[in-house]
């Protein structure tokens, strides 16, 4: 696989995630939300083994390793999005999870201990302003209403960009097999929501046929091919870059809530959401190639 090929997997892994987050507040009016990611996570692993089972032989225990722990990492991501949709606006729950593409370079420079350039200290900056200006009030005060959502969404941010983190160090060992992996992280965290399921809810599948393809949906595609593909990708390209990538989801989420959902944002929104989106895209620019900023370049090589 290409670099190209990578990214172009990717960006439509990015399309489905951004249809999830409307497929996902139908859903939820069948099933709670553990319920909801048990039946994701475990009808895309069934349906994975059932497709590649020749693939799963001789599978090495580094790989398993690593694929229950970033099933657990992946319980925390959904947990996050899942009741952030419930407790928040759709718009709202596409662009902060989109934010991972901002939390990456941060994990990454906290567990490399190498601080932040100046590019990325802007784009932090602007991307938590844009966070202000979309979540809060028009007077500039906290938002109760949306509060438990947004936090619940930021979680996932976090706990996604970990994941990303977590995914490019497994595959470099010759052990683990991306592939493999992808698998088996579908079953570890399936496994996981549905303990939490059976302690918290009455687990089930859609009771009515209406249901049943919103939850395919989100199984087949923005689960078993995404997560699979993620994995695969990532042998080919870094994990900031997979972020900025998967950015691209807040995008088509806006787009998704205000065409399906009728959502509608306040001018003030509508501008915090333009600076999220900013920034991702200031993130991914290498101002090395801009002769205008070469002397700032020669000056300061953190700007890069």
């Amino acid at each position: 696989m290409t670099k190209l090929k990578a990214d172009l997997a990717l960006l439509m892994v990015t399309f489905g995630w951004g249809i999830s987050y409307y497929l996902t507040d139908l859903s939820l009016q069948d099933m709670g939300p553990f319920t909801l990611n048990s039946n994701r996570f475990i009808i895309a692993f069934l349906v994975a083994v059932i497709l590649v089972f020749p693939k799963l032989k001789k599978i090495s225990k580094n790989t398993v390793k690593y694929s229950f722990l970033l099933g657990g990492v992946l319980v925390l991501v959904y947990l996050g999005a899942t009741f952030g949709t419930l407790y928040t606006t759709l718009s709202n729950v596409g662009f902060l999870c989109g934010l991972t593409v901002i939390f990456t370079p941060i994990l990454s420079s906290i567990i490399y201990k190498k601080l932040p350039g100046r590019k990325q200290t802007f784009v932090i900056l602007m991307s938590f302003a844009g966070i202000a200006l979309l979540t809060l009030t028009e007077d500039f005060s906290i938002n109760y209403d949306n509060l438990l959502g947004d936090l619940l969404c930021i979680m996932c941010a976090v706990a996604y960009a970990a994941h990303l983190l977590i995914t490019e160090k497994a595959v470099t060992f010759e052990d683990v097999n991306a592939f493999q992996l992808g698998v088996l992280q579908l079953g570890t965290t399936g496994l996981f929501t549905l303990i939490l399921a059976f302690i918290f809810e009455t687990p089930h599948l859609p009771s009515q046929p209406k249901y049943w393809g919103p939850v395919l949906f989100l199984s087949i595609m923005c689960t078993g091919v995404a997560f699979i593909v993620q994995c695969v990708a990532q042998k080919y390209t870094e994990a900031s870059h997979v972020g900025i990538i998967f950015s691209m989801e807040t995008v088509f989420a806006g787009i998704v809530a205000f065409a399906l959902a009728k959502e509608v944002l306040s001018l003030q929104s509508y501008i915090g959401a333009a600076l999220m989106v900013a920034s991702i895209f200031i993130m991914e620019i290498d101002f090395s190639k801009f002769k205008i900023f070469e002397k700032i370049l020669n000056n300061d090589n953190r700007f890069t």
